[in-house]
């Protein structure tokens, strides 16, 4: 349990970035954007360096391991952390935009932090390992927006430089503990059973239902949550303040559920577990839709929203992990991952304009179709599972 309690120490200071560029780019966008519709450009950006560098990061630590790939993604975006201080004190929004996405590439390899738990423990731990590397995402999100306020008047020639130059120092600590990463359990990493076709990872059902709980958790989050601080600051004039707790809470919800997520996704099971964040998802667009603009209808909605993203995340990990064999893991934990992250980085690119022409509730309507296709095919895969003991019953009788 060491390392995977390392790796989520390591994450809760390498996510901080994330949640300054959750927090921050969106308002620094519209201070420094030269279009009002580019304003969520850079949080875009930071998304679109997870989605472009996901498959190159798995196939880097297939080659040299996860741990120096993990140490390599740290010290980047350490360095880029201080490209952005420099950009929001130059007002240069193009080297702003382009040190955002090289903090992103880091994210590609600390979203893969869940997969690296799961190799230290026994595969009927996937859950809790997920779970419990979320936790550290959990710390980040408690602590994250906060330092990072704090620290914004470090600098004093801009008033969010200094946000930046302290989270580059978290990702110093980060790459402290990951030295420390122990080896791997043997049954993962000496693993000699031949590795299939991509394609033929690809047409497991349950492999199908584990990527589309991927994508409409993150598409939906992404959509709704990059828009809030938009919406929330620039078009109802709310406070930063205000905007900043709404933010918070939603981070917090993401991530406090992984306390019983990973207990319940193993004793409860991972379908169910993925159709209550289905239920949190639909309630969080129906307040957003139905509420007005005031602080507490953003507040109950981005809750739920965070909580459902959580339970289709940790559930529909442990669901992946199921689909592939041990051989396989760096390619269809890549592909997953660039399916995951390249719907967010759209919808996240989306959201801008969207809010500019469509409006909130509009917005938060548009996004249903991905949770109605996240309901169609759970229930799918319901029936095939249903079918096949049946199937092999009969066979059964017959001979």
């Amino acid at each position: 349990m060491r390392n995977v309690y390392l790796l989520a120490a390591a994450q809760a200071l390498a996510a901080s970035g994330t949640f300054a560029i959750v927090l921050l780019g969106g308002i620094l966008g519209a201070e420094l954007a030269p279009r009002p519709e580019w304003a969520t450009l850079p949080v875009s950006m930071g998304i679109l360096g997870v989605a472009a560098t996901t498959i190159p990061a798995a196939l880097l630590m297939q080659r040299i391991g996860r741990k120096r790939t993990f140490i390599l993604g740290a010290v980047l975006a350490g360095l880029s952390s201080l490209g952005v201080a420099w950009a929001v004190e130059q007002h240069n929004f193009a080297i702003f935009c382009a040190a955002i996405f090289v903090m992103g590439a880091n994210l590609a390899c600390v979203h893969q932090y869940r997969f690296a738990a799961i190799e230290y423990l026994e595969p009927e731990r996937a859950g809790i390992a997920v779970s419990i590397v979320m936790c550290g995402m959990l710390l980040a999100a408690m602590g994250g927006p906060q330092f990072v306020l704090a620290a914004r008047g470090w600098l004093m020639q801009s008033e969010y430089a200094g946000s930046f130059l302290a989270v580059s120092l978290l990702y110093v600590g980060a790459v402290i503990l990951l030295t420390r990463l122990g080896a791997p359990r043997l049954h993962m990493a000496l693993s000699h059973e031949p590795a299939r076709p991509l394609s033929g990872i690809a047409r497991h059902p349950a492999f199908v239902v584990a990527v589309l709980g991927g994508i409409s958790g993150y598409a939906v989050m992404s959509f709704i949550m990059t828009a809030t601080p938009l919406s929330m600051h620039v078009v109802d004039g709310l406070s930063v303040e205000a905007t900043t707790w709404v933010i918070q809470s939603h981070l917090l919800a993401m991530f406090v559920p992984s306390l019983a997520s990973g207990w319940l996704v193993t004793h409860v099971g991972v379908k169910p577990m993925m159709a209550l964040g289905v239920i949190l998802m639909s309630l969080c667009i129906t307040i957003s839709a139905l509420g007005s603009h005031h602080v507490m209808h953003y507040w109950w909605g981005l809750v739920l929203l965070g909580a459902g993203w959580n339970l289709l995340f940790v559930a529909g990990t442990t669901l992946l992990t199921t689909t592939y064999r041990p051989s396989e893991r760096f390619r269809a934990q890549g592909v997953n991952d660039f399916a995951v992250f390249g719907s967010q980085a759209i919808a996240s690119l989306l959201a801008g304009p969207a809010i500019q022409h469509l409006g909130w509730k509009t917005l938060n309507l548009a996004s249903t179709p991905l949770l109605i296709a996240m309901v169609i095919g759970l229930l799918a895969l319901y029936r095939r599972e249903t079918a096949a003991p049946s199937r092999a019953a009969a066979v059964g009788s017959e001979s």
